[in-house]
């Protein structure tokens, strides 16, 4: 069986951390080869395959691997023991318009798919709780990470101080052109815009300049405003558009290719 090729974090002992990359998988064309979203097109045979060696690969049965079907809000679902004895169907139902997901479980991966948008895995070291967040543009200016670490402070009591913050692999500030009514929607809900976005020469080669969004400083400014101290925050350097032939890029491929799992499993 193929094996996944995953770039890791290091969150300490006990916890696996990682995002995947376009390797090691069986899926083909835009989604060769490594995708587990169901919800992007992909051949089912070759997502199950993929999710198999995935399971293989951290020691953990299929029914332990869980995400959402995500759609740019700021729902957080806990993946408790409850969870788990749900049926497929009632799971699938629960993980509905999710873009949250956390969990106190060993031995139950949780992740979020990506491809531009931006994963963040949070790990709370004293209580032992991890949470994995999608947080594109949308969840962005709706403050998703704000939602989670204060999802993790209600349901399990975590500090902010405790708590250790990867952003992974997603678009970065030069690649990310956008339209004036995103930046004004970023303005709108307080941002400070100074710092998360920038005026560039437009990607179609016009003379106009077109507004850039910062969206891995955006979350982390959302990180430091919840407490996390700046030590704690790690942001990968990878840019997807830039990188599309190791990390998936929609704004490359289109919406119709693979997704990048970003992933974290407490041992």
């Amino acid at each position: 069986m193929t094996q996944p090729a995953l770039h890791f974090y290091d969150f300490g002992e006990g916890v696996k951390a990682f995002s995947s990359t376009r390797k090691g998988g069986c899926s083909e064309g835009n989604y060769a080869e490594f995708n587990i979203n169901h919800y992007c097109g992909d051949s089912e045979e070759a997502i199950q395959r993929n999710r198999a060696s995935l399971c293989q690969f951290l020691g953990i049965s299929d029914d332990r691997l869980v995400m959402p079907h995500q759609v740019h809000q700021t729902k957080v679902v806990a993946v408790d023991e409850a969870f788990l004895r749900l049926s497929v169907e009632a799971r699938k139902e629960r993980l509905e318009g999710v873009d949250a997901l956390m969990t106190d479980l060993v031995g139950v991966c949780i992740g979020v798919s990506t491809a531009d948008c931006i994963p963040v895995l949070l790990y709370d070291r004293a209580k032992r709780v991890s949470c994995a967040i999608h947080a594109g543009w949308r969840g962005s200016v709706r403050r998703i990470v704000e939602t989670a670490v204060e999802a993790m402070i209600s349901t399990y009591g975590s500090f902010p101080s405790d708590l250790l913050a990867q952003i992974g692999p997603g678009i970065h500030l030069e690649s990310f052109e956008v339209g004036d009514e995103v930046y004004e929607t970023f303005a709108k809900e307080g941002f400070a815009m100074e710092t998360i976005s920038q005026r560039f020469p437009a990607a179609d080669g016009s003379s106009i300049e077109k507004w850039h969004i910062d969206l891995p400083m955006c979350n982390r400014q959302q990180l430091l405003s919840k407490g996390i101290p700046q030590s704690q925050i790690s942001v990968s350097e990878v840019c997807t558009f830039q990188q599309f032939e190791t990390y998936f890029s929609a704004r490359r491929l289109g919406i119709n290719s693979g997704r990048i799992f970003t992933g974290i499993l407490m041992l």
